[in-house]
């Protein structure tokens, strides 16, 4: 689950993933829903780039749509993914949106125990980890970790937001509705996904989600991006 899928999915409902008529429209969604997502692509690609070599092994944790599979296989020829998720429909559609570059691919239909074991050069899990509660959370970072080459990289990026209070969460979920709604979305839809992600969607506090990582095993943790209710870090296996 690479992305948020539509603006409902994004409150919290992979189960639509499955749904074909919301797969078929999954490409529109991410940019007008998350703040720089061209350049979050760009600075993940950098990010891994630093430590992954010419001919690098990669673990893409949440695949499907194929969105950061095309980015970063067009960007390194060299560089053969390993892409994970739980739809066959989010997969299929990755297929057809790496095109070309499909065939720097292998497509694994699953969660973290169906990745391969590895051991892979570098890592990514791209606004996934706000579905999974943080014992689920913890336990998938764990076992990504396990895959990965000690120092290899990783760059994780979701909805995190400061929460500790009803009102301070209230003020970040409509920061994103109003960026939505700036992008064409419906102002009804946007507000429909402020709800049901305040109801639904286990976020964290972002210093929370620098303590899952660092618990999982990870180092040098660092954030790098943050826009709005989302944050994302790089850190080191």
């Amino acid at each position: 689950m690479s992305a948020p899928r539509e603006t409902t999915t994004t409150a919290g409902s992979p189960a639509s993933f499955s749904d074909p008529a919301a797969v078929a429209r999954y490409a529109e969604g991410p940019p007008r829903l998350v703040p720089g997502f061209d350049a979050l692509h760009r600075m993940t690609d950098l990010l891994l780039a630093e430590r992954a070599p010419a001919d690098a092994r990669v673990l893409v944790l949440g695949a499907g749509g194929g969105l950061e599979l095309r980015h970063l296989a067009a960007a390194h020829p060299g560089w053969r993914f390993d892409g994970v998720d739980p739809s066959a429909e989010m997969l299929r559609l990755a297929k057809t949106t790496m095109g070309e570059h499909v065939r720097q691919a292998a497509l694994h239909e699953g969660l973290i125990d169906n990745a391969p074991e590895g051991p892979f050069d570098a890592a990514t899990c791209l606004l996934t980890l706000h579905f999974l509660p943080r014992d689920e959370r913890l336990r998938t970072l764990e076992e990504l970790r396990r895959r990965l080459r000690p120092g290899a990289p990783l760059v994780v990026a979701h909805h995190s937001f400061p929460q500790s209070t009803a009102e301070e969460k209230d003020v970040w979920l409509r920061r994103f509705a109003a960026f939505a709604v700036s992008s064409g979305v419906d102002p009804a839809m946007a507000d429909g996904a402020r709800v049901g992600i305040g109801a639904r969607l286990p976020a964290l506090d972002p210093q929370e989600d620098e303590a899952v990582l660092r618990e999982a095993g990870f180092r040098e943790v660092a954030l790098f991006y943050a826009a709005f209710s989302f944050r994302g870090w790089v850190a080191r296996a």
